[in-house]
């Protein structure tokens, strides 16, 4: 059969049009093939993010996080090359990486702690950082807290929308990681405030509320530790009417473990000094017994004075303290320095002398730690013995009570602006 002239110009038309229409249809899975992916993608994703969450959830541990933080970029990503750093107390930490030496992360820390948003990686920069593509920053109010790098994208396709949900995973994950460390500080603090509210209630009860004050002698005290408990310790012990003895001590160290040591301490002193006759024993006994808790470890300067009213002697041993001052109604002042060296140090004091003075006339016994004499004004004066002196002679006809509160005034006058570096403790006893 033949074709006319008309049929003849529709067969090109009818051709052209199976043509495009193929080319429409080829168009049309194209675009399903690449809304399937995308839906794919973004199935995966919201099951991460539910996975991760979850986990989050779960108090999972920060082992737990970073493995599945590595496990999703490398097989749900496809990434090849990846290193997350994350913030901790000691620094910059390398938690996890894919196919990268944890030797070059301390070179890498300065390249990349520069980046404070998301870096694209370029040819000019330095080679170690060129075997990535991206820097990933995380931020925790204008402070760094992660950083990711990430390499070997294996689908190049969607890659942006890949790299914006690598970003998201990032912050959840350094995030809850900075969230547990918070927390743990957190739980640390509130572990110390109550130790630290424990030992001074403890502390409390160990330093004397009130001290005697009769016709015969009187004796007062100032305790002010630098962390609310301290490593100072003061105490009175009285054997009968005529005799008692008066000690000052300073551990090494502050805070809670001084103040420990010298609760400690303050039991051994009272068990072991009663007894003793005589100091040089007593002494000799004491440092055994704090040196097998310390092993060392901590040492402790100790002053103890015993004063007989009846036969008027002042006997004392100076273990390594700053020399109290014993001021005589006569106007002359001597430093009491006799004794040994600090108590706990040695497993036996190689020599250990005892000090008798006579004390037929009235005197002032003005004892105190280290911490008065290292007080500072600010401009190189400190509150030694050219500043207590004057102070003494001018204050000694008054009684322990008031001469300690105008020592006070006189230490805050002194110090004016300057913080307390060290517990003070201060003894003072009058003899009539």
């Amino acid at each position: 059969m033949l074709l006319d002239n008309r049929d003849q110009q529709k067969v090109p038309i009818f051709c052209h049009l199976c043509e495009n229409s193929g080319k429409g249809v080829n168009r049309e899975l194209i675009m399903l093939e690449k809304m399937e992916k995308e839906l794919n993608l973004k199935q995966l994703q919201i099951r991460s993010l539910l996975t991760i969450t979850q986990a989050i959830n779960d108090n999972i541990t920060q082992d737990g996080l970073f493995n599945m933080y590595k496990n999703f970029l490398s097989w749900e990503m496809g990434i090849d090359k990846m290193v997350l750093f994350i913030l901790s107390e000691d620094g910059w930490t390398c938690t996890s990486n894919i196919n990268f030496e944890d030797k070059a992360a301390g070179n890498i820390i300065p390249l990349i702690t520069q980046h404070k948003r998301m870096y694209t990686v370029k040819a000019e920069d330095p080679a170690l950082l060129r075997n990535f593509d991206i820097v990933i920053p995380v931020f925790h109010k204008d402070q760094p807290i992660a950083y990711s790098l990430i390499g070997g994208i294996k689908e190049k396709e969607d890659i942006f929308n890949k790299i914006q949900f690598i970003t998201t995973i990032t912050n959840i994950i350094a995030v809850a990681i900075e969230n547990k460390r918070l927390f743990k500080r957190q739980l640390e603090q509130e572990k110390y405030r109550t130790e630290l509210l424990l030992a001074q209630d403890v502390q409390s009860m160990l330093i004397p509320d009130t001290l005697p004050s009769n016709d015969r002698y009187a004796i007062s005290k100032i305790y002010k530790p630098h962390y609310n408990v301290g490593g100072d310790y003061i105490d009175y012990i009285k054997y009968d009417e005529d005799r008692f003895a008066i000690c000052i001590a300073d551990i090494s160290g502050k805070g809670v473990a001084a103040a420990l040591l010298m609760a400690n301490f303050q039991a051994m002193v009272q068990s072991l000094i009663f007894q003793y006759k005589d100091l040089e024993t007593f002494i000799f006994a004491l440092n055994q017994a704090v040196y097998r808790i310390t092993k060392a470890d901590k040492f402790i300067t100790f002053f103890v004075a015993e004063i007989n009213l009846r036969t008027r002697k002042l006997r004392y041993v100076n273990a390594g303290h700053f020399p109290p001052i014993l001021y005589w109604a006569n106007g002359l002042c001597e430093r009491l320095t006799t004794g040994c060296s600090v108590i706990g140090a040695f497993d036996k004091l190689p020599e250990i002398k005892e000090g008798v003075l006579d004390i037929a006339e009235p005197c002032l016994l003005l004892s105190f730690t280290d911490g008065l004499g290292e007080l500072s004004n600010g401009i190189g004066d400190y509150f030694e013995e050219s500043h207590l002196i004057p102070f003494i002679v001018k204050n000694s006809s008054i009684l322990p009570d008031e001469f300690n509160a105008r020592l006070l005034e006189e230490i805050e006058v002194f110090r004016a602006d300057q913080e307390y570096v060290d517990d003070i403790a201060v003894l003072t006893c009058k003899i009539f």
